[in-house]
């Protein structure tokens, strides 16, 4: 009689026992008051407390408590940033997200190529970043002090809000990072290039000469071929550079006769030898086929029509190159 009763009295227990740990689930990991997307942001030093309070106060959690407990079950603290919240996000899996900081991210993209004043328009233009892309008065910290070949261009993923000076970092320190792994294997630069800094403003030019990569190591070797035949560079992207005052981009305009008579150090038709500096920010495909170019004996080059280029050993077989492009952009104009 008395085991029969212990099996009654266990029976109803079980009973309200597994349904309060049911809706107990439910509360904190199924149901959701979130029915459309939203942003959250936890502030550097914002309390758990804080947190919780806001989330309910902003409808997004039933119980602040229940928050709390899970936010101490995942480690007991927030992490600050921005978290894109989806629709029926339960509390339990949004006290994961805020505890182990997963935050919403961005994706910024520094194309080859560009200039510095192009990266900084680029990242004043993104929204999914804050602050000032310049550097106040006074600050001189790395990054205040930038130039063309300073960054690497790349895809940086960073959370969102992350300042345009911090990304601007990212991309400087990975640029000093294979400075520093070509430095440590003891490479040296092709003849007659002298260090690092001539390396990347050769390959400036070979980034802005051609968007093939297959290409790059030809077009090194022309303007190899010429430096070591004390013969101008004539690189037409020195020009732009120069007339544009650095940033690289001439509008759509077409580059004249006059333009190549500019008065600058970086119009590599009126002086001899590289330019003062880089003229871009280039990439590794650039870097490589200035550090190993093909073996050849071209010293000119002009565009095919195709996208690519045409190469010669001397100046009648240019010439005849360049009248056929010529052509090209006749019949192309009378479509």
């Amino acid at each position: 009689m008395k085991k029969k009763f212990r099996r009654s009295l266990l029976k109803y227990m079980v009973l309200p026992i597994g349904a309060i740990m049911l809706v107990a689930v439910y509360i904190c990991d199924v149901y959701s008051p979130i029915d459309e997307n939203k942003t959250f942001i936890i502030n550097r030093g914002d309390s758990v407390t804080g947190v919780a309070r806001r989330l309910k106060n902003d409808g997004m959690i039933l119980s602040d408590d229940i928050f709390k407990f899970a936010i101490r079950i995942n480690g007991g603290r927030v992490r600050h940033g921005e978290y894109d919240i989806s629709p029926n996000t339960g509390m339990w899996r949004m006290a994961r997200m805020m505890a182990h900081g997963h935050i919403a991210t961005t994706n910024v993209t520094i194309p080859e190529g560009f200039t510095i004043q192009q990266v900084k328009i680029l990242l004043s233009n993104n929204n999914e970043l804050t602050g000032d892309v310049e550097c106040v008065t006074g600050n001189m910290s790395d990054v205040c002090q930038i130039h063309d070949g300073d960054i690497f261009p790349d895809t940086y993923r960073v959370a969102r809000g992350t300042t345009r000076l911090a990304v601007l970092g990212l991309a400087q320190k990975k640029m000093s990072d294979i400075r520093a792994r070509w430095e440590q294997n003891g490479r040296v630069a092709p003849r007659p290039l002298r260090g690092w800094d001539e390396i990347v403003t050769l390959a400036s030019i070979v980034q802005r000469e051609t968007p093939r990569a297959t290409e790059m190591p030809i077009v090194a070797s022309v303007y190899i071929n010429r430096l070591r035949q004390n013969m101008r560079l004539q690189a037409d992207p020195t020009v732009v550079y120069a007339i544009t005052g650095g940033l690289g981009d001439m509008g759509g305009r077409a580059l004249t006769r006059e333009h190549l008579k500019t008065e600058s150090p970086y119009n590599t038709y009126a002086n001899a030898g590289l330019p003062p500096g880089p003229i871009a920010n280039v990439g590794m495909a650039a870097l490589r086929a200035v550090l190993r170019p093909a073996e050849t004996n071209y010293l000119f080059f002009v565009a095919d029509g195709t996208g690519g280029h045409h190469f010669s050993r001397n100046y009648d077989e240019h010439r005849a190159a360049h009248n056929a492009w010529r052509e090209i952009k006749k019949s192309r104009a009378r479509r």
